[in-house]
């Protein structure tokens, strides 16, 4: 174990050096990421920015729909962007609306969706489909979020379960903040989101990843924005998201890393 920690080490750092080695000179680096991402994102930004001497300025928001945070929403505005994180669905919407430069595509991470309660609550069963089930029925209150995740809970899920009508009048879609803050608030019993999501927040306690037969992977991708200013920077900041140096933290976080070849 030993071996493979200092192994990985090795990586990152000859990784992070020959990324510096290419730069004359220190460039601001504006990424615009989606929740799904944000914990592995902002564990392995700093030690980019220590070794090549790049900022990097982060701002976050839903992959889709119409917050005023979202990405869509932010890109709409022309807010400062280099390079893009969201779900991969969402990400090639904006490709095909000339918002991210298509062929700039890279996929970071595979994202399962999980459920929370508030810490100290009682756990509800959802090891198995008919488990879950229950739990979903029996809830007083729900909470998904206004992403990816959420939007395939209250549309395909509870209509292929058959229980949108039993249960979609006792939900709540959280906007501009995370299922997780809403449920250790109690403003509601359960919630659903991207396990990356549920796992940092503090006051909950986590259930597990919803059935593998309801379950939905979603891949988390990264691009370069149309716009950018500072597209070599954006292309290695990408790369070192991407590169096996970066994978454990990306695992420990609740995903599954994609690494590049």
């Amino acid at each position: 174990m030993t071996h493979r920690r200092t192994t990985w080490k090795l990586l990152a750092l000859s990784g992070l050096m020959a990324l510096a080695a290419t730069f004359t000179h220190a460039a601001d680096i504006y990424v615009m990421s989606s929740g799904g991402f944000t914990e592995a994102y902002k564990q392995l930004t700093p030690e980019f920015e220590r070794s090549t001497k790049h900022k990097v300025v982060s701002s976050y928001g839903a992959s889709m729909g119409g917050a005023p945070d979202s990405i869509p929403s932010r890109l709409g505005r022309d807010e400062p962007a280099d390079v893009v994180i969201l779900a991969a669905p969402a990400l090639d919407a904006l490709i095909a609306a000339g918002k991210v430069r298509a062929g700039s595509r890279v996929d970071l991470v595979r994202s399962s969706i999980g459920m929370s309660v508030k810490a100290g609550a009682p756990k509800p069963d959802i090891s198995t489909l008919e488990a879950f089930k229950r739990t979903l029925l029996e809830a007083k209150s729900i909470a998904y979020s206004a992403s990816a995740s959420g939007t395939y809970f209250s549309t395909d899920m509870l209509k292929n379960l058959g229980l949108t009508e039993q249960v979609l009048p006792k939900t709540q879609r959280i906007v501009s903040e995370r299922v997780g803050t809403a449920v250790a608030r109690g403003d509601a019993e359960i919630g659903l989101q991207q396990i990356s999501e549920l796992l940092p927040l503090p006051g909950l306690d986590f259930l597990g990843p919803i059935p593998a037969e309801v379950q939905l992977v979603t891949l988390f991708s990264a691009g370069i924005a149309t716009n950018s200013k500072s597209p070599e920077e954006a292309q290695h900041l990408i790369k070192y998201l991407s590169s096996a140096a970066a994978a454990p933290t990306i695992a420990k976080t609740g995903l599954e890393p994609i690494t590049a070849p």
